[in-house]
């Protein structure tokens, strides 16, 4: 999920880092400090270069504590932390080079600012501000969510979650949104094709099953909208003056 920005950080090896890797691991904290980050002067830096060590992995999080990284779950969400941070400082290194960009960005802002509404208090709320990213993860955690390094895809988890399992009616019934019976095998399921490389094909056989999620739902919307007519239609008014039912000419009868 991070190697586009490796590649836009100019890592040699953007496209061979395999993030369950531990030595791939240590090469690329190794670099960000050393390229990008630069946050130990060299002689500081002996501890993290020696990634034969045993005590690697302390020397590791004290790294994380003095850059200021928020405390996640996984090594991968700090490594994606770590990157993130690189793509910032290298952002700040060449500011003039962007700068045509953020203009641009900047009056897209502006425009956007100018009709947000001052009654709706959601228009108030600063996105990025340290208690909002500990409020999500906060609920992240409260839901059994997994965080997300993009604090605002896991309060998009947490609103899926919400609206499919805590909804009204799933309240009311919670036998409803109760998952029964023994788990889908997703990972011993055949896509029709081979992509060789096994990530890929995980991932294919993960993007199968959500595809066929929504068909699903859009097939029940499809009923629901079937049904709506039909209770419509079902239902005509009769005029029991003519003496049948539905609107027509009154035919008269000997």
């Amino acid at each position: 999920m991070f190697k586009r920005k490796l590649k836009a950080l100019n890592f040699c090896d953007w496209d061979k880092v395999d993030g369950n890797d531990k030595q791939h691991i240590k090469k690329l904290v190794l670099w960000l400090e050393n390229q990008k980050i630069r946050q130990y002067k060299l002689d500081d830096r002996k501890d993290l270069n020696n990634i034969a060590s045993a005590d690697w992995q302390l020397y590791f999080e004290k790294y994380l504590k003095d850059v200021g990284c928020p405390e996640f779950e996984t090594q991968l969400s700090k490594i994606e932390w770590l990157i993130g941070l690189a793509v910032k400082l290298e952002f700040e290194d060449n500011h003039e080079k962007y700068k045509s960009v953020e203009s641009s960005r900047t009056k897209v802002k502006n425009i956007i600012d100018s009709i947000v509404s001052t009654t709706n208090p959601l228009d108030n709320l600063d996105f990025q501000s340290n208690d909002f990213k500990d409020g999500i993860n906060t609920l992240a955690k409260l839901l059994s969510i997994p965080q997300h390094p993009n604090h605002l895809i896991t309060l998009e988890a947490c609103s899926q979650f919400i609206c499919k399992r805590l909804n009204h009616a799933a309240v009311q019934n919670p036998n409803s949104v109760i998952v029964k019976g023994i788990p889908y095998p997703i990972m011993e399921t055949s896509v029709g094709f081979n992509m060789v490389d096994p990530v890929l094909n995980n991932a294919a056989k993960i993007l199968s099953i959500l595809y066929i999620q929504d068909l699903r739902d859009l097939q029940t919307k499809i009923n629901e909208a079937i049904v709506n007519v039909q209770n419509i239609t079902a239902n005509p008014k009769t005029n029991t003056k003519l003496g049948k039912v539905g609107i027509g000419k009154n035919l008269n009868y000997k």
